[in-house]
Formats: C-alpha cells, sequence, structure tokens
C-alpha cells in the first residue's frame, strides 16, 4: 500500500478511536452528580476505555480499535444527605466514581491526540497534492 494512503488509514482509525473515548468521557462527566434511582442503589459507575493494536492485512499496517469499553471498580462516594430521595436509611447518598478533573485531562489528552491525527491527515493530503503538481509538471 501507498505510503500516504497507509497513513490516510492509520490516522482515520485513530480518529474513530479518539471520537469514542471523548463520548465515554462525556458520558462520565453528564453523570458525574447522578445518584440511584431508588433508596440506596448504586448510582452512575464510571466508564473507561482500552485500545488495542491491530493488524489491517489487506493494507499491511496496525491500527489502534477500541479493545473494550469497561465499568471502573472503584468505589462510590458517600455523602450524608438525608433529604434526598436515593438516602438509604441512615441518610447516606451514593454518588458515582467519577473524578471529574480526571475526567478533563482524560477529555484534553483525548483531543490533543484527535487533533494531531486531524494534523497527520492534512499532511498526507498536502503531500498527495504536491505530488500531483509534481507529476503534471506545475510548479
Amino acid at each position: 500500500m501507498d505510503p500516504l494512503n497507509a497513513s490516510f488509514k492509520v490516522a482515520g482509525a485513530a480518529l474513530a478511536a479518539q471520537s469514542v473515548r471523548l463520548r465515554v468521557v462525556s458520558e462520565n462527566l453528564a453523570n458525574a452528580q447522578s445518584t440511584g434511582q431508588t433508596a440506596g442503589a448504586n448510582p452512575y459507575a464510571r466508564k473507561t476505555v482500552s485500545f488495542a493494536n491491530e493488524l489491517d492485512r489487506a493494507s499491511g499496517v496496525n491500527l489502534v480499535r477500541i479493545d473494550s469499553i469497561k465499568t471502573d471498580r472503584a468505589p462510590f462516594r458517600v455523602e450524608h444527605d438525608p433529604g434526598n430521595p436515593a438516602a438509604d436509611a441512615n441518610g447516606n447518598v451514593k454518588l458515582p466514581n467519577v473524578n471529574v478533573l480526571t475526567e478533563i485531562a482524560d477529555m484534553r489528552e483525548a483531543n490533543r491526540a484527535y487533533e494531531a491525527n486531524l494534523q497527520v491527515i492534512k499532511q498526507a493530503r498536502d503531500l498527495m497534492g504536491m505530488t500531483i503538481d509534481l507529476l503534471r509538471g506545475t510548479p
């Protein structure tokens, strides 16, 4: 496979993986304060994304893919709030195991990786354009 086309394929797979990662982070942030629907019920559990390397046999390049989206097994936060409808008999409410600062850091990292892969696609496109111009004999 042409190296420039391979660059498109690799960067495209990375864009897809990072967009899934951003979606999961946004779910975590959106549910950071949600509680269970009944007294003592478990709240939203943070999700994590793991990646894997995969060989694309058709092109011979290694691509990133989503390996799994799992539930974080960290313990839930517990706060004393007897007036909350989700409070148990002791007045304690279970809150999600989502740390907003961790999610924001993860979001920034995913965003930077996404932008870097966009740059790869733009550079490969520019190089292809220059190659075509050279073949045409146009400066």
